[in-house]
């Protein structure tokens, strides 16, 4: 009588339907991806430690880049988009790492084989990196140096590369679809 030896091979688990039809993303996304992630990280902090060392030795602590249009100055925000949840540090930093890791994960996992999808996720993982950076770093305050005149006497709010970056993101993804 020969009985099967069941102990010869370990039990391994079967995978679900979720991770037998996972697929990563392409190399060429990935390098895109990774990329445009790094070197936006790279571009937002030094263009906010470039910015706020220079303005730093100015009178008044501002430039003007175009007069009476564009001026570099040294602001500092505590809250969200247009100065919103002003003073809510710890919401911001837990919804700031929440998205990220929502981004990354529609990256690696959601599937998308569009460029500029992969081009606009990459652009809201930056800008989302380093926001959260200079919130966590930067004892809760986001460093933005770019002001904007948009009507004579009217400002829009300041902002920073990341901002810019976030905004491109949406905008990539209301083109691409």
């Amino acid at each position: 009588m020969n009985q099967p030896n069941t102990y010869s091979q370990p039990n391994r688990p079967e995978h679900g339907p979720l991770f037998s039809k996972l697929q990563l993303p392409a190399p060429k996304a990935q390098v895109i991806f990774w990329s445009l992630l790094v070197l936006g990280v790279g571009a937002d902090l030094w263009s906010k430690n470039a910015v706020f060392k220079w303005l730093g030795t100015r009178n008044h602590n501002q430039f003007p880049v175009i007069k009476g249009f564009v001026t570099l100055v040294m602001r500092e925000n505590s809250g969200a988009a247009f100065s919103l949840f002003t003073g809510w540090t710890s919401v911001l930093i837990a919804v700031s790492i929440i998205a990220l890791c929502v981004v990354v994960a529609l990256f690696l996992l959601g599937n998308i084989r569009h460029k500029i999808a992969h081009i606009a996720l990459a652009l809201f993982a930056a800008g989302i990196i380093g926001n959260l950076y200079d919130r966590i770093f930067n004892n809760g305050f986001v460093r933005d140096f770019i002001d904007v005149v948009y009507w004579p006497g009217k400002h829009w709010p300041a902002f920073n590369v990341a901002d810019a970056m976030l905004c491109v993101a949406v905008g990539l993804l209301l083109i691409g679809n």
